[in-house]
């Protein structure tokens, strides 16, 4: 034996082992007895007892092997065939067949065991099937949509509408529908969520198959199975498009390993007893210390075990390692034996023990591993620990997800494994953000929230803005002690959540990490090379779906980020305590600093992408991106930003650096570009060269002194902006969803309780079913309390609030920034703009009842700046791109709506204010005009004649139920507004007159758009043959309405603020404009107005999507500026108008009696009578007219009753040749010059506005002269 150790060596590293005696002697420092006391408490086993003839000899290193070997002895059933087994058939690894044993189109992970469903309904098999026996495998749920999870035999043949369970001999489990399929289906187990894990087993010998829902039976599923002859059954799942499952046939641990059944895949069984000896021995090193001095060995804790530098250890430990290595690179082993080693020490010591045992581990590995054994370890251990994180149950103290989230901390502080995971494993092999997710479970019941929240409470209306509150009598005793009680639990489940959000970010910390102890790159780096793949994956690969981060991940991954990047800009600061900052100081830095000289030389062939030759590309980058210069690559298109200006290829600074990877500035080179002024700057020196960091991503010039180490913060917080950009914004809209339907079941339970009430008690069968649905409704509701309890914690709690805020005011900062620096505004992406104003959204609308943004530090001073930043950019043309131009107006028009943001608006600098008003008055051509119109609306809306509600008045009236719908907003007029308005309007003589000109023509327009697309309408619904009118129809149908009415309320609002405007008949288009308006008005009267006329038959039919569209809306607008004109103004205006509108051939008087009830106008010197209840009349409404306007009404129905009368007793007639050819309404008073052709002059100066051509034959207009009859005539004697 001797002369067969003497050739042997471990190859681990720069120990090598021989049995040389000297070298023995040299080695084995301490005494023969001390050593040999050593080894043998190394390597005992109580389990395993050594031969008597090496219990006889001395342990040293030159028999250890050989002791080693007869240790690690496994007897011959261990280490029987892992191939065939008696009721199995298929290769001993299983796995998807993914070459013939699927249907569909499907993504297979590269371990053929991770599977997503990629067409309408694809199914897939394992290569293993069992005949006999029991068995069972698990599947890891990753989505919780339509999956059927089960068995089938090789002769089932599926399709894209038929899965596994859908066909005789194949049986599934569907827990998104709760059902059980064979052929037929029927209601079975529980619904899961993912996260879950599904145990699938399958017993042959009595012939039934049942299945497990997180290790908790759901029951015996089938029975009677087909058995025999060709009867082989096979693990098959089919999944929609989209879901996604893992399997486990037993290459891992199961999860929940079920007695009496096998996993398909058998264990390595005889590996798995050497490597639980071999840590025995191991940890055996670690608790036991020598003593050379006393000689003696000393036992110790582990935490407090350190490597000395022993060579006794030093070898024992190698020796150890080199059978225990080659273990340690086996999935199955890691998770078995070394996971649960050191989750065993994370679970019972403290985490600074934990994390010093673990330290040492970490040390040992890499010193005794090879660097590709280590790696391949750890790679293992840390997909394991991320699979254990994700797939386990949610219990109350959240226990479990707290071990596994401090095992990482304590893996990822060891700097070598964590660089290594880093660069190799997070956001590459696996997408580490699962570690900054919680779970929502989706039964309450197991998650132990009823003990949590033993009482459950709801609010009894919503108080997010834009719906008004319901009335409700005072809160009672019972139930504020329910509420106390109900939010004294969210706060115990807002505490243990808070532990586990606080080890997230502390995995953040270690990963943004810069100053690493051994040198080389920091690990912040390495994240951010990591983090900028990961942006671009998830902004680009929006089809990819492996690439993409679930919503619900990318949320509490940016709120754990914040935390992090907030945690380190402050240690920054206080690293830096001569560099100035202000309350802002991270948002001031997250813009770009350039010359905008530079910027305003850029050219548009600076802009262009055509690929550089292939010589110039291979010798740079292939994620390239140059700024400010030419761009010869083909730019990534996921960060483009084509709407903001003409430099719309740039990005933002952060932006940039997330897509280039840059070399550091020598320090040679950063004193030269630091000494050169601004003016003396290259190209080069700003950007970079050969790609370095330049001063792209530097300080503004300011500040000169600062470091470069800000810009890797800079680079996170750019990717945090541009998180919520992508995803997060949408999936906290999506959350209320919860929030909505507690209101929706709690207004259906205090319905049924009223109905309960009423109900006679001798109608016991109704009585009965009510009482059942009350039940239904109040356990919903319990379900639903606790759950909204959880979001509340975990997604819209005070602390997630100020993170998004604070993500606001970084965006404020740096559009202000970038705004007051000129050209740069250009630069800057649009996903700042769009994050600015859904990030206030998200504050005003989702975060409430439960918190409030005007408890947010400094709330007025942002409403205010968000205010100044969409006055001042919604008109902005500097950007061009339709979408976020649209957003801007949305936005404004919002934030008109209520009133807080409406004071914000008015708090801004006067010259914005009016700039702003300038802007909303421009003429209405060749703009998107309907969102400013609303916006003027808003501002009017609760000044105007019966425009006081808050919902439409008749719908009241005809559809009682739709009161508990959404309300519109309540009226929050701006005096101060509609004051810069007025003056504005009075200011120049072309502002009025064009703006008015512009509404006109857009009044006319849309109602007669609204007028033929109800005579479309009405002729379809008079068919006799059955049909349906699109409703993409009635909506447009409904739009034009909308909109006619909303440009009557401006031109009422107008009206009423500078009545001059029309009436003061010394400006040169009064005249006109107050023409121009009687006839509209009038044809609008018209219109609705006409008994059994077009528009009264649509609003009887009562369409859906039509709801708005109603006789009260309309009129109540033409009555406002009737009565504004005609009853308001002095005496001498009122004629004016009175004159106008009866000179209209269109005034009908009937039309007017309308408003009031009345089909015939009364006598004059009458009194009205009583309206008719089944006719319209504004005196209907009295809720909403005050009897002041209904007395204006009455008064200007009189005085237009009296003037038409004398108006058609002075009308002389007209011959047919005098009138004027256009209109045939007005004499001809007009002639065009040179052509000489004539007209009235309504029609020509209406004509003039828009077209300079004449009527008749399209020569240019120069002049037009006032025509009369005599006159003319003699003139044209005397010529003769």
């Amino acid at each position: 034996m001797a002369s067969k150790e003497a050739g042997m060596s471990f190859s681990r590293k720069s120990y090598r082992l021989t049995s040389d005696a000297e070298k023995s002697r040299v080695t084995g420092i301490v005494q023969e007895k001390l050593l040999n006391d050593y080894l043998n408490r190394i390597f005992s086993s109580s389990d395993h007892a050594p031969p008597a003839a090496t219990s006889r000899k001395p342990l040293n290193f030159q028999n250890l092997p050989e002791h080693l070997d007869q240790l690690l002895q496994v007897d011959n059933e261990e280490e029987e065939s892992q191939g065939q087994v008696e009721g199995r058939l298929g290769p001993s690894t299983v796995v998807l067949d993914h070459t013939g044993g699927f249907e569909g189109l499907l993504l297979v992970d590269d371990d053929l065991l991770g599977v997503i469903g990629h067409s309408n309904f694809g199914t897939i098999r394992s290569t293993t099937c069992v005949y006999k026996g029991k068995w069972v495998y698990e599947v890891l749920i990753s989505s919780q949509g339509l999956m059927q999870i089960g068995w089938c035999t090789i002769s089932c043949r599926f399709n894209q509408e038929e899965g596994v369970g859908d066909t005789h001999n194949s049986y599934a489990y569907d827990g998104n529908r709760v059902r059980k399929w064979n052929v037929t289906t029927t209601n079975y187990g529980k619904a899961w969520a993912a996260g879950d894990i599904v145990s699938c087993l399958i017993d042959l010998d009595d012939g039934t198959l049942s299945f497990c829902l997180n290790g908790v039976s759901l029951g015996t599923a089938f029975e009677n199975l087909s058995r025999g002859l060709g009867m082989a059954y096979f693990p098959a799942i089919s999944l929609s498009f989209k879901e996604s499952v893992a399997f486990n046939f037993g290459s891992r641990p199961l999860r929940y390993p079920v007695a009496g059944y096998r996993p398909l895949q058998d264990p390595p069984s005889a590996d798995l007893v050497r490597a639980q000896r071999l840590l025995g021995c191991f940890r055996a090193v670690l608790s036991v210390e020598l003593d050379p001095v006393e000689g003696r060995l000393l036992d110790k804790e582990s935490s407090k075990w350190r490597l000395r530098g022993q060579p006794t250890v030093l070898l024992t430990l190698a020796h150890i390692f080199h059978h225990f290595a080659p273990l340690l690179r086996k999935v199955y082993l890691v998770e078995a034996v070394l996971m649960s080693f050191l989750l065993g020490i994370v679970e019972k010591g403290t985490p600074t023990q934990a994390q010093s045992v673990v330290h040492q581990v970490l040390d040992l590995l890499w010193l005794f591993m090879e660097d590709y054994e280590v790696q391949d370890c750890l790679k293992q251990l840390m997909m394991s620990l991320l699979r254990l994180y994700r797939f386990s149950p949610i219990v109350p103290d959240l226990g479990l997800q707290i071990h596994y989230l401090r095992l990482t901390i304590a893996i990822l502080r060891h700097e070598k494994s964590r660089k290594f995971l880093l660069s190799n494993v997070l956001f590459d092999v696996l997408r580490s953000v699962v570690f900054f997710y919680i779970k929502s479970p989706l039964r309450v019941e197991e998650a132990g929230l009823q003990e949590l929240i033993p009482t459950t409470w709801w609010p009894h209306r919503s108080s997010r803005e834009g719906k008004e509150s319901t009335e409700m009598k005072e809160e009672t005793a019972e139930e504020r002690l329910r509420r106390r009680a109900y939010e004294r639990g969210c706060q115990r489940l807002r505490k243990r959540i808070e532990v586990v959000e606080e080890l997230q970010v502390q995995i953040l910390k270690l990963l943004l990490d810069n100053k690493d102890d051994n040198g080389g790159e920091a690990s912040r780096y390495i994240f951010l090379t990591k983090f900028r793949k990961f942006l671009q994956e998830n902004a680009s690969g929006r089809g990819n779906m492996p690439m993409l981060c679930p919503p619900e991940y990318m949320v509490c991954f940016l709120h754990r980020l914040i935390s992090a990047l907030r945690y380190y800009w402050d240690e920054y600061k206080a690293s830096n305590p001569h560099a100035s900052f202000s309350e802002d100081d991270l948002a001031s830095k997250a813009n770009i600093v350039i010359d905008p000289l530079e910027l305003q030389s850029t050219t548009m062939d600076d802009l262009d992408e055509d690929e550089e030759p292939a010589p110039a590309m291979a010798q740079r980058p292939m994620q390239a991106l140059a700024v400010g210069g030419p761009l010869p690559l083909p730019r990534p298109g996921w960060l483009s930003s084509p709407t903001l200006g003409r430099a719309n290829r740039f990005l933002s600074t952060a932006a940039v650096s997330l897509m280039t990877p840059r070399r550091p500035l020598s320090t040679s080179e950063k004193v030269k570009v630091r000494t050169l002024s601004v003016e003396q700057r290259t190209r080069e020196d700003i950007e970079g060269s050969h790609w370095n960091e330049g001063l792209l991503l530097g300080r503004p010039p300011e500040e000169p002194e600062q470091p470069l180490t800000e810009n890797s913060l800079l680079e996170v917080l750019d990717g945090a902006v541009m998180m919520y950009n992508l995803s997060v914004h949408q999936q906290l809209g999506k959350m209320v969803g919860v929030s909505d339907d507690v209101n929706e079941y709690a207004m259906a339970l205090r319905d049924t309780e009223d109905k309960l009430r009423r109900c006679p008690k001798r109608r016991k069968d109704i009585l009965a079913e009510l009482t059942k649905s009350q039940k239904v409704f109040s356990e919903k509701l319990d379900h639903l309390s606790r759950r909204l309890a959880w979001v509340h914690a975990t997604v819209y709690s005070q602390e997630k609030m100020l993170d998004i805020y604070w993500l606001l005011r970084v965006c404020l900062r740096t559009i202000e920034h970038g705004d007051h620096t000129g050209s740069l505004f250009a630069f800057m992406p649009e996903f700042y703009l769009s994050v600015a104003i859904n990030s206030y959204s998200a504050l005003k609308n989702y975060f409430g009842p439960v918190h409030s943004m005007e408890e947010l530090p400094g709330y007025e001073e942002t409403l205010t700046r968000l205010a100044a930043i969409l006055a001042k950019h919604f008109a902005d043309t500097r950007i061009v791109g339709t979408d976020i131009r649209d957003s801007l107006m949305q936005a404004l028009a919002s934030y008109v709506c209520y009133p807080h943001s409406l004071r914000a608006v008015e708090r801004i600098p006067e010259e914005q204010r009016i700039a702003m008003v300038r802007n909303l008055l421009a003429p209405y051509e060749q703009r998107p005009w309907a969102q400013t119109n609303w916006i003027l609306v808003r501002l009017w809306r609760g000044c105007g004649f019966g425009y006081r509600y808050t919902r439409l008045p008749h719908l009241l009236k005809t559809k009682l139920e739709d009161a508990n719908l959404p309300s519109l907003q309540k009226p929050c007029p701006s005096t101060l507004l509609q004051q810069h308005m007025a003056d504005l309007l009075q200011q120049g003589p072309d502002v009025a007159p064009s703006f008015l000109n512009s509404v006109l023509n857009q009044l006319n327009w849309a109602f007669s758009e609204f007028i033929g697309m109800i005579q479309e309408i009405q002729q379809a619904a008079e068919r006799l043959e059955r049909n349906f009118v699109d409703s993409r129809q009635l909506k447009v149908c409904a739009t034009c309405f909308d909109l006619s009415v909303s440009l009557l309320r401006v031109l009422e609002m107008t009206i009423t603020l500078v009545p001059e405007i029309f009436l003061d008949w010394t400006r040169p288009t009064s005249e006109m404009l107050l023409r121009r308006l009687a006839q509209l008005l009038n044809q609008v009267l018209n219109r609705v107005t006409a008994e059994r006329n077009l528009f009264d038959r649509v609003v009887t039919l009562r369409l859906p999507g039509l709801e708005s569209v109603d006789h009260y809306p309309i009129l109540v607008a033409v009555t406002g500026i009737l009565v504004q004109l005609l009853v308001r103004g002095p005496a001498s205006e009122r004629e004016r108008a009175t004159s106008v509108l009866l000179a209209d051939p269109c005034f009908q008087l009937r039309s007017i009696c309308y408003l009031l009830g009345q089909p015939e106008p009364p006598a004059p010197g009458t009194a009205l009578p009583a309206p008719d209840r089944k006719r319209f009349s504004l005196q209907s409404y009295a809720d909403y007219i005050s009897a002041d306007e209904l007395a204006q009404v009455e008064q200007m129905l009189a005085h237009l009753t009296s003037a038409s009368a004398q108006a058609a007793a002075a009308s002389l007639p007209t011959s047919e040749e005098d009138l004027c050819p256009i209109c045939y309404a007005h004499p001809i008073s007009a002639v065009f010059q040179p052509c000489g052709h004539k007209s009235c002059k309504a029609c020509i100066n209406q004509h003039l506005m828009n077209n300079k051509d004449c009527f008749f034959c399209k020569a240019t207009i120069v002049s037009v002269e006032d025509w009369e009859k005599g006159a003319n005539t003699s003139t044209t004697s005397s010529a003769a």
